[in-house]
């Protein structure tokens, strides 16, 4: 039998046992491919393997994207999704194959004293196991499903696009605008500066709003985010940076802000963050860091409090913002200006990182 033969035997073999499928890869600096692997199997109890329906390029996912080091065929990065359950371990009761989930990028345990204290996105369980990856493809093994996967009533086909849109943020970037606001203790009546207006800072807008906040001011450069955070509940904008835009911000609420929300992940960001505070105010940081450690001896003497990291998504979830999507509460599907077939992958990093794009979403049928 040829070369040529036995490879579509082979292929064919494994096509009909339904083990191939797609996934992304990174395959250098700037570019996205596809690569067929074999369909995840379940390796432990907890395990479920979900049938993806919507996943979508993060803004951390850039990092890689761009990274001039990135080797050939690296595993994408990508962590957010819905889908359909597949398959389940025997220790999953929560779900079951054929329900209609989100994939969060965390996988809290939610029996820890950090899941109970509501912060499953730093499981006292799963050190160095806590998050998602890989999720850009057709098919993924989720770990310590259990607690964390996060039940959707119905199936995929009784919501409209712009839902499904909305529930895709439920997997990272509107439970983590939410964190920023939480851990900030945004309260009724605060003043609050969210900086950074992509996605996430789009959905500490919405989350602030949810919280009670009397003005928000959102400090972003670009006309059509300006308008979708005007559109979500922020008060007023501000494009200036550095001092110009601290001096703006204090100009605009009469003094400094009760909480600033830091959505960016670069010291800039930061130093603005602290910088549009009054004594005593309160930041939340969940951009992930992408600078050296940061004394915090700095702000000492304004008794500012710091508080952040990974979102606790699932516990966001079941709590409030599920019910708030489905109630039609909020809107953060708006965040996707884009949408995208997985074989379309590297035009959806690559519209995102020129900025055409604030979230860019994969349809996988």
């Amino acid at each position: 039998m040829s070369d040529f033969l036995l490879k579509s035997v082979y292929y064919q073999k494994r096509k009909n046992r339904g083990y191939d499928m797609k996934s992304a890869v990174y395959t250098k600096a700037g570019q996205v491919g596809l690569t067929e692997i074999d369909r995840p199997q379940l390796e432990a109890a907890d395990d479920a393997i979900i049938r993806i329906v919507r996943t979508c390029v993060c803004g951390s996912d850039l990092w890689s994207y761009r990274n001039p080091e990135m080797e050939e065929g690296h595993r994408n990065s990508g962590h957010e999704a819905i889908g359909i359950v597949e398959e389940v371990g025997d220790d999953v009761t929560t779900v079951k194959a054929g329900d209609f989930v989100i994939a969060p990028f965390t996988h809290g345990c939610g029996q820890c004293d950090a899941c109970r204290a509501g912060f499953d996105g730093s499981c006292d369980n799963h050190p160095g196991n806590n998050w998602s990856g890989g999720v850009q493809a057709e098919y993924i093994r989720f770990h310590f499903a259990n607690w964390a996967l996060v039940k959707i009533p119905g199936q995929p086909s009784d919501y409209s696009e712009g839902m499904l849109k909305s529930l895709l943020t439920l997997a990272d970037v509107m439970p983590t605008g939410y964190h920023a606001a939480r851990v900030a203790n945004v309260q009724k009546g605060d003043k609050v500066v969210v900086i950074g207006d992509g996605a996430v800072g789009q959905c500490a807008v919405i989350a602030a709003k949810m919280r009670g906040a009397s003005q928000i001011v959102l400090m972003s450069r670009h006309e059509d985010r300006q308008q979708m955070a005007l559109e979500s509940g922020a008060t007023a904008v501000v494009a200036e940076r550095g001092e110009k835009g601290i001096a703006k911000v204090r100009e605009i609420l009469g003094g400094g802000a009760d909480a600033a929300l830091e959505c960016v992940g670069t010291e800039a960001a930061v130093d603005q963050a602290l910088g549009v505070l009054h004594n005593g105010g309160r930041m939340g940081f969940v951009g992930v860091p992408h600078y050296e450690n940061r004394a915090i001896g700095s702000t000492f003497v304004q008794n500012t409090t710091i508080g952040g990291g990974p979102a606790s998504v699932t516990t966001y979830d079941k709590q409030v913002l599920l019910k708030a999507v489905l109630d039609g509460d909020i809107n953060p599907g708006r965040v996707f200006t884009t949408s995208y077939k997985l074989e379309d992958i590297n035009q959806a990093y690559k519209d995102m990182d020129e900025r055409k794009s604030i979230k860019s979403m994969i349809v996988i049928d």
